[in-house]
């Protein structure tokens, strides 16, 4: 393996703003997911992956042809976008080699402060390249870790026609992060028995489980009038919006007093004034069927502010995100089996986890499509504090090369 490909593709990457707008109407949201695209599909070309295209939606999609006949085809998936709640502008990587262990001050925001009482998994790559940010900006690595993962191994079968393998599709989508990644993407486009997304943390982690998810907002309404004669006829919004928000559980439900299978509601968002607020929510718990619970819980919130000032109007409106992926992996079991026995090959310990979010894996396989997650060396997402380290990119890469063979029946 060329780990100066792998490492030079990285850092590429996350130079190119692909932070996704939720309040955007396009698709994809943000215009440098189309730039990053399109140099995925241009790298994919030059690689010698003829079919490479990106279609009308950004999505880019590629085929290294197989080389053992009857091999079932399999696919491996990336989102090019970054989470929306920090700026991923101007990314400036920061490449630590032989990295000594202790604490990573950022040089450009000393706050910032990567700190090995919260990231115990430094002490793993003690002596390995860390890339990190320079701390006013997130670093990218969910998921362009995944998208340079995939390239490489892209690279090295099309490099080594002797390593066996079936098909293998590549896609790569837009807008995971705001819950859009597979909007215009049905199965039948892969064509692949199997698929697996290449968006996980450490190495070694196989993920078969994911939150279901729920959004809701809440639209609180109150009365707006002139201060000066607010008095018996203003009705605030912001203060009501403040209750609605006290109201919500204090030791339970939230991410900040939640672990291992605990589910939550989190607000996320708030904007508006004294006429109207909005509040996003984002509700999560791994059995479905507590969702319209937690839901009922925000309309029960809604219902009591209303009854303390009337005149106000509390709207509780939710929509569907993805749901746990475990039935529909459990329809196949090859897919967690092969990539056990591929991760083991790969020189790993396989540790099999639960996902505390959701992938785009989450949608194809709720659409038919088998998608368990694989580690890519992903840590402190959606942060300034985020970083990976090279060395687990390359044991990633090397999982997925297995895992062509394993598929192949080799």
């Amino acid at each position: 393996m060329n780990t100066n490909t792998l490492l030079e593709r990285f850092l590429r990457y996350v130079r190119i703003d692909t932070k996704a707008d939720e309040k955007s109407t396009t698709y994809p949201s943000s215009p440098g997911q189309l730039v990053l695209g399109k140099m995925l599909r241009d790298e994919l070309l030059a690689l010698g992956l003829k079919d490479a295209i990106q279609n009308e939606h950004g999505l880019v999609f590629a085929t290294v042809p197989g080389n053992v006949p009857g091999a079932p085809t399999i696919a491996f998936n990336a989102h090019v976008d970054t989470n929306p709640e920090n700026s991923g502008k101007d990314v400036d990587p920061q490449v630590i080699r032989g990295y000594a262990g202790g604490d990573i001050v950022l040089p450009k925001d000393p706050t910032k402060v990567i700190r090995v009482k919260d990231n115990p998994d430094l002490n793993a790559v003690i002596g390995k390249t860390v890339i990190t940010t320079d701390g006013t900006t997130l670093l990218g690595a969910d998921d362009k870790a995944g998208l340079a993962v995939i390239m490489e191994a892209a690279r090295i079968l099309m490099e080594n026609p002797q390593i066996p393998h079936g098909p293998v599709r590549i896609v790569f989508t837009c807008d995971e992060e705001i819950g859009y990644g597979v909007k215009h993407l049905e199965p039948a486009e892969i064509g692949a028995v199997v698929a697996y997304t290449l968006d996980g943390a450490a190495s070694g982690e196989i993920e078969d489980e994911t939150f279901s998810a729920d959004a809701a907002t809440v639209t609180v309404t109150g009365v707006n009038i002139h201060p000066s004669i607010g008095k018996g006829r203003m009705i605030n919004a912001v203060r009501l919006a403040a209750m609605f928000i006290d109201h919500l559980p204090q030791r339970t439900l939230s991410p900040e007093t939640t672990d291992g299978r605990n589910g939550f509601l989190h607000p996320l968002t708030i904007e508006g004034g004294t006429g109207e607020v909005k509040i996003g929510f984002l509700l999560r718990s791994f059995d479905t069927d507590e969702l319209p619970v937690q839901a009922e819980l925000l309309r029960e919130i809604a219902r009591q502010v209303e009854r303390e000032y009337p005149g106000s109007k509390v709207k509780v409106e939710t929509r569907k995100q993805y749901r746990n992926m475990r039935d529909g992996i459990a329809k196949e079991p090859r897919a967690i089996k092969y990539a056990e026995i591929a991760t083991k090959r790969a020189g790993l310990e396989p540790k099999f986890k639960i996902i505390r979010g959701g992938t785009d894996g989450s949608q194809l396989t709720e659409k038919g499509l088998p998608t368990p997650n694989l580690s890519t060396g992903e840590h402190n997402p959606h942060s300034p504090l985020e970083w990976t380290c090279l060395e687990e990119m390359e044991a990633a890469v090397r999982v997925v090369v297995e895992l062509c063979q394993v598929w192949a029946g080799r």
